[in-house]
């Protein structure tokens, strides 16, 4: 064999590949290297070995300088803990969801405690403005001017009630017009955030908020004053005590009940009595103490002298509006009651032809009963005794039986139909009112000097037992006017499904248990699917069901479940004192309004109406609620927005708040 030489070796294709080879090697070595010097390794996979057995991970080839400490979370999908703390999030974080990213329900979701000392400065405007801290902004496209806090003197302030520059200008105020609403002119609207009092804490909780509740959180004596020997309320040291009585009941809500009950065992506190009206309630030890019998009390009263009574009472966390007889309807549907309760309430019930006393009819279920604790029902002065037989004229004209009368209680029966009614004289008063008059019509709708007709087809007397009634879909339910292309029982059913379902995820993923809510608002309640489905999952609360003007008036549906609720516009200030309710809810609200209400005026309001602590569950489309979270911040919320059961992709969102307590 011929030998080569050194300069033909050089020149065989079998070199020239050994030597690419090579170079092509150490190109590779110094680059894995450099870049395991860096922030991570160069990695390879071996794509082309079998699978491996379960308990085997795939083989990997790395770089010679892997047993450097390095970064692999950017190639993992579920990276290792860091060996030192992360970063803290971002306060508002775009979006977070409860849907994981493949697609799943992820029940491994935290929601933040409320932490009582946290308390942020909040200064006013002028110095936000000199720190450059005006604006504040989610996205460039939206940005909200942060409110200030209002003056100290507003501390108790409701728009509609307290607007003494309308208040001025009544022509007369004999009828208790005073008490009414007069809501601020367009430009007049609140526009800063109610400051709490000084000292303010964290309410107690239910249920011994009932017997007593922080001073400073209502520092108000005249109560104490004026009817401190009458076992309303005390004061200790630090604290309000509520012994649990009245004007009429010194010695206990208790003892009063059992004497209600005895008198007419056939009104059956929590069976077939669920609903009730207490008319000029004080601090509502009525209601306070018959909620521990099944029994939801609309406590009512209005801001007059003794003012801040409904304050007391939602303090206590016992429902309660501030409302007043006087020339307008009360916001409530006919057949609301099963049952309306006045003690030493003030109101002559005779005057004007009876015509407040004709209010209570309209509310008042169809077999319902008027329990009336008052002087002239056992008083035997002249003027009393004239009182008590104009009442008993008045009531038996408006065919109420008078079912027994007991020391100074008189408790009337309704009748059943309308047979009575058509079987009196000619020309009895009051007459009867016109069949065309919808007496669930309630909004600013004067009072009417006329007995309001019983439906011919029963509706609204006939319902089952408590709490058999809660998801028996009422009669009524067919008179409701809403557009239904199924059955209008199973839409009924299908929305006690649907909020059935929303609660127990939120109890589930937001902790709604830990919560330890007490005064809840819907603030667009429909059927009141929500408030049933709190009570089904076993939360302490009672709920103010709010059905919007704009919208179908399904508070007849509400009432006849055997819950509480109350019609109102949006575009107004709602009739309660600021620092009520402990959670706010809305569904579709802003959507619904955004034509007809400045949106931000709304939130507001929840401001004002939310305790400090207080969560805020709003569930909208997502345009809606990208500029509610801006209006959230300017107002010191701690906002977040998250995805609904229904995934990331899908047009709604919640919006998720806590209202912190605002310094200057």
């Amino acid at each position: 064999m011929k030998s080569l030489s050194s300069s033909e070796l050089l020149k065989t294709p079998l070199f020239v590949k050994i030597t690419g080879f090579v170079l092509v090697a150490c190109a590779f070595f110094f680059l894995g290297k450099h870049v395991s010097d860096g922030t991570q390794p160069l990695v390879f996979l071996n794509t082309r070995q079998k699978a491996p057995p379960d308990n085997h991970s795939p083989s990997v080839s790395i770089s010679p300088n892997a047993n450097e400490t390095v970064d692999l979370s950017p190639l993992t999908l579920n990276p290792p803990p860091p060996p030192s703390p992360p970063p803290p999030p971002a306060l508002f974080p775009q979006r977070l969801g409860i849907v994981d990213e493949n697609g799943t329900m992820s029940e491994e979701f935290e929601v933040g405690e409320f932490d009582p000392d946290l308390i942020e400065k909040w200064g006013n405007l002028s110095d936000q403005v000199e720190k450059g801290i005006e604006n504040v902004s989610v996205s460039s496209d939206l940005k909200v001017k942060r409110y200030e806090l209002c003056p100290d003197s507003m501390r108790e302030y409701i728009p509609c009630l307290d607007n003494v520059e309308e208040i001025r200008k009544l022509n007369s105020t004999e009828r208790g017009e005073k008490y009414e609403r007069h809501c601020p002119g367009e430009g007049k609207g609140l526009n800063c955030l109610i400051p709490a009092p000084e000292n303010y804490r964290p309410p107690i909780l239910w249920p011994k908020s009932r017997d007593v509740v922080w001073f400073s959180n209502v520092p108000h004596t005249r109560l104490v004053e004026d009817k401190g020997g009458q076992n309303w309320i005390t004061r200790v040291n630090d604290k309000f005590i509520f012994p649990g009585g009245g004007t009429q009941f010194i010695h206990g809500a208790d003892q009063y009940l059992n004497q209600i009950s005895q008198m007419v065992p056939d009104i059956a506190f929590g069976c077939h009595t669920r609903v009730v009206l207490d008319v000029g309630c004080g601090v509502a030890s009525f209601g306070a103490f018959l909620l521990s019998r099944n029994v939801t009390t609309m406590s009512i009263a209005p801001k007059d002298v003794h003012e801040n009574q409904i304050q007391f009472a939602l303090e206590r966390g016992v429902p309660a509006l501030v409302a007043a007889f006087a020339t307008h309807r009360l916001p409530y549907p006919s057949q609301a009651f099963d049952l309306i309760h006045c003690s030493r309430c003030r109101i002559n019930w005779t005057r004007d032809d009876g015509i407040l006393l004709l209010e209570v009819n309209r509310m008042l279920r169809a077999g319902g009963y008027f329990a009336w604790a008052a002087q002239p029902v056992y008083k035997h002065e002249d003027n009393l005794q004239e009182q008590w037989k104009e009442m008993e004229d008045l009531t038996v004209r408006l065919c109420w039986e008078l079912v027994k009368k007991e020391g100074y209680i008189a408790i009337w029966k309704k009748p059943l139909s309308n047979t009575c009614y058509d079987s009196r004289d000619a020309g009895t008063q009051p007459p009867l009112c016109d069949p065309n008059d919808n007496t669930d019509n309630v909004w600013y709708v004067d009072l009417r000097a006329c007995i309001s007709r019983l439906p011919v087809n029963g509706y609204g007397a006939n319902l089952t037992a408590w709490p058999a009634r809660l998801h028996s879909p009422p009669d009524r339910l067919q008179s409701i006017g809403i557009e239904a292309y199924i059955s209008r029982n199973e839409l009924f059913r299908a929305e006690s499904k649907y909020w059935n379902d929303i609660i127990e995820g939120y109890i589930r993923v937001y902790h709604w248990k830990e919560l330890k809510l007490r005064n809840v608002m819907d603030m667009r309640a429909g059927f009141g699917g929500f408030a049933a489905a709190l009570y089904d999952q076993g939360i302490d609360c009672w709920v103010m069901n709010v059905v919007p003007v704009s919208g179908p008036n399904t508070l007849p549906v509400i009432y006849d479940r055997g819950l509480i609720g109350v019609m109102h516009d949006w575009c107004e200030p709602f009739d309660t004192y600021p620092r009520t309710y402990d959670l706010l809810h809305a569904a579709g609200l802003f959507s619904n309004e955004q034509k007809r209400c400045n949106i931000s005026s709304i939130m507001l309001e929840m401001d004002r109406i939310l305790r400090p602590g207080g969560r805020v569950y709003i569930r909208d489309i997502l345009s809606v609620i990208n500029e509610l979270l801006e209006i959230a911040k300017a107002m010191g919320w701690q906002a977040y927005i998250y995805d609904t059961e229904e995934g990331p992709h899908a047009s709604r969102r919640n919006l998720i708040c806590e209202k912190h307590l605002l310094r200057a």
